[in-house]
């Protein structure tokens, strides 16, 4: 059998495969919002005039596959306070800009009525080879997400972070869900967002992973074999994210305000922060079988704040409003830790008011089944 080569002991890593390591549990947010025409109210391809308005391109203001997206990025911050100034500031800028050019700016996971067939791809080379690659697959991912990042030190520490969360994951999709609708038709699921997400290539669970050397092999074998033309295209629910040196959390939809995606940040932050300290401490952790992640997250896109879970240890059904208030009494000494016990309160207010999903079929009903009303009474224009 011949041996693999071993690495040059002088070649200096790839960049993208270095892990930076953080030393203290840093976030960071990346909302995908969605832009509204001010008068028919269905999805406009403004980003362009938008940019230009705000100065071009910026970390903190991205284009995204669609001219319909816009992405806002917050700088690396040390608390979810600082999130929350941070995200104030930029949408603040955002609402300013799109408001001169008719647009508004509309917090859902899908939008309700614009078909995904009408949408115009942003002019970038990256967007382009996606399309190339992938074709109708990548042309109807006009869905909308919240991730999460959160620093961890090390690779090793990120991929075992990576497998403790999987348990987690459809409590935290169940809080979030916000995507109903789909090209005009009510789908009968909470989040339709994350079954659309799970039809590209490299998305949905995770796979298992030993270790970071692992992780490395599925990505360097996933480019050089032609399945993904960037490490970017790895779409996993939670994922290592190297180049951050962070567990990036995925699975969310959009939520429907800035309180509920504080809550969320904070929530994700101390669970990273609790099982990272399982890992040190060398706590058992329970095997969570791959077909009980597939159930759990079916029943939290399908059913949202009202699903039942299956617990990973006994195999007994737990409703995710009892595991979102177990998952709050244990972090709360982290949210202590961490400066965010207010955020992190919020998480109960979210369990006990309806989720954006159950929202935006209440304002269908009321609406007389409208769904441009629907979209006009959620968009902010200001």
């Amino acid at each position: 059998m011949p041996i693999p080569p071993f690495p040059h002991p002088d070649r200096e890593r790839e960049a993208y495969l270095h892990f930076k390591s953080n030393s203290t549990p840093t976030l960071g947010v990346e909302l995908e919002l969605q832009l509204v025409d001010a008068k028919k109210f269905g999805l406009k391809s403004a980003i362009l005039d938008i940019l230009e308005e705000v100065g071009g391109e910026q970390a903190w203001i991205k284009p995204e596959l669609m001219q319909s997206y816009v992405e806002i990025n917050t700088g690396v911050c040390s608390s979810v306070d600082e999130v929350r100034e941070d995200l104030t500031r930029k949408l603040d800028r955002l609402y300013a800009a799109a408001r001169k050019h008719g647009t508004g700016v509309l917090w859902a996971g899908s939008h309700p009525f614009s078909t995904w067939m009408d949408q115009e791809i942003t002019p970038k080379e990256r967007y382009l080879k996606l399309v190339e690659l992938m074709q109708d697959t990548a042309r109807r991912i006009v869905t909308f997400g919240m991730h999460v990042h959160v620093g961890v030190d090390s690779g090793d520490k990120a991929v075992m972070v990576v497998d403790r969360l999987m348990r987690y994951l459809s409590t935290l999709l169940a809080l979030s869900v916000n995507s109903p609708f789909w090209v005009g038709r009510k789908t009968g699921l909470q989040s339709q967002r994350i079954k659309i997400m799970e039809q590209l290539p490299a998305a949905g669970s995770p796979p298992f992973l030993r270790n970071y050397s692992e992780y490395c092999w599925v990505v360097n074998q996933s480019l050089q074999s032609g399945f993904l033309n960037s490490i970017q295209e790895i779409w996993w629910d939670v994922r290592p994210h190297p180049r951050f040196g962070t567990v990036e959390v995925r699975i969310c939809d959009l939520p429907q305000n800035l309180e509920d995606t504080l809550a969320l940040v904070a929530l994700t932050q101390c669970l990273v922060c609790a099982l990272g300290d399982q890992i040190e401490e060398g706590v058992y952790q329970y095997d969570i079988h791959p077909i009980v992640v597939r159930q759990n997250k079916w029943k939290a896109a399908r059913y949202g704040l009202q699903a039942e879970l299956i617990d990973p240890v006994t195999h007994s059904t737990i409703p995710v409003r009892d595991m979102v208030f177990f998952l709050y009494e244990k972090l709360k000494p982290y949210a202590e830790r961490l400066h965010c016990t207010q955020a992190l309160n919020h998480v109960i207010s979210m369990v006990n008011a309806p989720s954006g999903a159950e929202r935006q079929l209440a304002l269908y009903e009321e609406s007389g089944y409208d769904l441009a009303a629907v979209v006009r009474e959620l968009t902010v224009f200001r």
